[in-house]
């Protein structure tokens, strides 16, 4: 465009946290979201983000503040914030800006992407029923999620949704014949190490590629690592036209830095403090993530729930946008019994008898009304104890109380904390244990060895 012909130049007359003001003489005004610079420091990144009165820019700095200070001169680039995308990209560690984090030296066979683009268009989307099999009888049996598909992992602090994704990382990686990438939004800088070190004994990493904004990063960086790490499986859909899993962890910490940016700019915040811009935003980096004609898109999120309140504008905001919900009980979890997944509050929308079968979907919600079931006798055993209910009862709240017991798992990624054998179950098996516990024949199992098995095959009885 003509106007990035001539170079705009400016000042910075305010520093307010990762907002700057910069002051601009002349007719030549840079893009909308186009990277600012200075000529005494490249690594400085200021984007424009709207335009004031009294030829004035607002902007967002990636940079920290200590390398900022009033009349800097500035400069535009003529481009957007921009990430390395490419073959070369597999196997390594990166930042927003591209910059590798694991010690690997520059990146090669790479171009330059502008983190920023648009959906595909309608006719050109595409949706399969098929399921990939996770190897975790929570997400198999209960929410099993399709190719193309987006699933989310939701939860308070602390009941293991970043394990969970670990470990399903670990186990489709492995049979995942395309690409993964994975996007670290306002995470702790020690679970993104760890899950590279697990990535690494897995031998999987040179299928991944990872880009960390970390909890320690200012609110700007955190906020677009999100359209970043959309860029990199947008660059493996169209053009190496490989099937990609794509990791979010946390996709509520994208929401958070948007907030704290809008509070930054003084906009006025909507229900509980939120922008009011927050559907925008997040459609806008949902809609990214669909499966094309050229490939698909598997998205895999961890959703925290703030208070543990999951009627927070937020947390419904990102889960209007998944396919299935694994919702992570605090209770369950203070219980010892992981992962703890509250079967009765998560969905899919694949539990249906034309994608999963008539079998499984007749023995799910068998599963689904016993344990509906197991929940009303709970109130009355605490109260009057198990002895004082009918035999039917006592059956019913035996089995279900093995059907709980059976869906923990030993994971392959926390070997060396529990001390037992992660393991990989596959979904026949979790179908035909469940039914086997539905119909009696595993009653004179006691309930206690049914904690943290693979199969029923672990205990030699079949």
């Amino acid at each position: 465009m003509e106007k990035n012909l001539k170079t705009f130049t400016g000042k910075i007359i305010a520093v307010s946290g990762q907002i700057i003001t910069v002051e601009y003489e002349g007719d030549t005004l840079p893009s909308y979201l186009e990277i600012l610079t200075s000529s005494e420091n490249q690594d400085i990144k200021l984007e424009v983000v709207s335009y004031l009165r009294g030829k004035k820019l607002l902007c967002i700095s990636f940079s920290p503040k200590k390398f900022l200070y009033r009349n800097m001169k500035v400069i535009s680039t003529n481009n957007p914030l921009t990430i390395p995308a490419g073959t070369g990209i597999l196997g390594r560690v990166i930042n927003l800006f591209g910059k590798p984090q694991d010690n690997k030296g520059e990146l090669k066979d790479v171009k330059n992407l502008p983190i920023y683009s648009q959906p595909p268009s309608f006719n050109l989307v595409k949706s399969t029923e098929e399921i990939i099999e996770t190897g975790i009888k929570q997400i198999d049996f209960f929410a099993p999620f399709l190719k193309g598909g987006k699933i989310g992992f939701v939860g308070g602090a602390g009941v293991g949704k970043t394990i969970l994704l670990t470990e399903l990382l670990r186990n489709i990686t492995t049979k995942h014949k395309g690409v993964s990438v994975f996007t670290g939004i306002g995470e702790r800088i020690r679970e993104g190490h760890e899950l590279v070190e697990t990535l690494k004994n897995s031998g999987v990493i040179d299928k991944c590629a990872l880009v960390f904004g970390q909890m320690n990063e200012n609110a700007a960086v955190r906020f677009r690592i999100a359209w970043a790490g959309a860029t990199l499986a947008e660059y493996f859909r169209d053009q190496e036209k490989s099937d990609v899993l794509f990791f979010v962890d946390n996709a509520f910490r994208f929401v958070q830095a948007g907030s704290e940016l809008s509070a930054l700019m003084e906009s006025i915040p909507s229900e509980l403090g939120y922008q009011a811009t927050m559907e925008t935003e997040v459609a806008s980096f949902e809609n990214r993530l669909i499966s094309t004609e050229n490939a698909a898109i598997t998205s895999i999120q961890t959703i925290y729930v703030p208070g543990d309140e999951l009627s927070d504008p937020s947390v419904a905001t990102i889960m209007s946008h998944v396919d299935s919900v694994l919702v992570l009980s605090r209770s369950l979890a203070s219980r010892g019994m992981y992962p703890p997944v509250d079967a009765l509050k998560s969905s899919s929308a694949a539990l249906r008898k034309a994608v999963i079968g008539e079998e499984h979907y007749k023995i799910v919600t068998q599963v689904l009304e016993m344990l509906n079931d197991y929940n009303r006798l709970s109130r009355i055993v605490a109260i009057v104890g198990e002895g004082e209910l009918s035999a039917k009862d006592q059956l019913s709240y035996q089995r279900a109380k093995k059907i709980l017991n059976y869906m923990t798992q030993p994971f392959f990624t926390t070997e060396s904390q529990t001390g037992r054998k992660g393991q990989f179950v596959p979904k026949a098996k979790t179908i035909r244990d469940v039914n086997l516990i539905l119909s009696g024949k595993a009653d004179f199992i006691p309930v206690e060895k049914l904690l943290y098995i693979g199969s029923l095959d672990d205990l030699g009885i079949l």
